[in-house]
């Protein structure tokens, strides 16, 4: 088996090439390719050649591996690796200027994620993380945030694109804003598990992902000492709630006493 570290030497590459196609495309004028589950679900053209040049890179270099993309790049392989690619994670930001988007990459062993990569081509953060070999930004360990009563924890969320799915969040989010410090929403689930590794936040739980929004944030958050589960969320869909493994068992009861978990 393909060791951890050197998959993530892999996919860190790649992922700095893929800023770098980024940071040019927004040098320029940006606009809307298509939308995907609503109209306000978009997906950019450089969505497109962001994954187009992640699953070549990848390929090249490992030709038996299968790949799942965002964008509908799917390749089986027989390898037992299988990479997880979100191109741009924060589409919308990327669209508005906004240095909340970052390129999202995992690899998947036999089912279990062993390597991520999480960087964001607008601040050249890197967040990277192997199973069993820790967290880490640029190179330095992360660990998450010392504990705190519940009152004074930051909490991140977001929001999905569909209008009834986004009714019931904005529901359960109110319901928990009192009883919490504060709650930002920053637009790049991968980034917002980062921020839970390097503890520059308290907890995140949100409703409506898929695999490649939380494959690599998930490992890097794990990682740095958070816990954290994918549960039935009220509307349906999965629902990840994550937080330092020393508060997850508060968090995770106040996360059902407000509505986010299905009944």
């Amino acid at each position: 088996m393909t060791a951890p570290d050197e998959l993530l030497a892999l996919a860190l590459d790649v992922a700095r090439e893929a800023a770098e196609l980024l940071r040019e495309r927004r040098a320029g004028e940006v606009g809307v390719a298509a939308t995907k589950s609503t109209s306000v679900d978009v997906v950019t053209e450089a969505d497109h050649a962001s994954e187009e040049l992640i699953r070549r890179r990848l390929l090249d270099a490992r030709p038996d591996d299968a790949f799942l993309g965002e964008e509908g790049g799917a390749d089986r392989g027989g390898s037992g690796v299988r990479w997880i690619v979100d191109p741009i994670d924060g589409t919308v930001n990327f669209l508005y200027g906004l240095p909340e988007y970052a390129v999202s990459i995992a690899a998947e062993v036999d089912g279990e994620m062993v390597a991520g990569v999480v960087l964001n081509p607008a601040t050249g953060a890197e967040y990277t993380a192997t199973l069993g070999g820790g967290a880490h930004r640029d190179g330095v360990p992360l660990e998450v945030r010392a504990p705190a009563p519940l009152e004074e924890r930051l909490v991140l969320t977001g929001f999905a694109y569909t209008p009834e799915l986004r009714l019931l969040q904005g529901i359960a989010v109110a319901r928990l804003l009192p009883r919490v410090r504060d709650i930002r929403r920053h637009g790049s689930a991968a980034l917002e598990l980062c921020r839970i590794g390097e503890g520059s936040a308290d907890a995140y739980v949100e409703e409506g992902l898929n695999v490649w929004d939380w494959a690599a944030g998930l490992l890097v958050a794990t990682e740095a000492g958070a816990s954290t589960e994918r549960l039935p969320g009220g509307g349906g869909r999965d629902l990840v709630v994550c937080a330092p493994a020393h508060g997850y068992d508060e968090f995770r009861v106040v996360v059902e006493e407000c509505g986010f978990l299905a009944s």
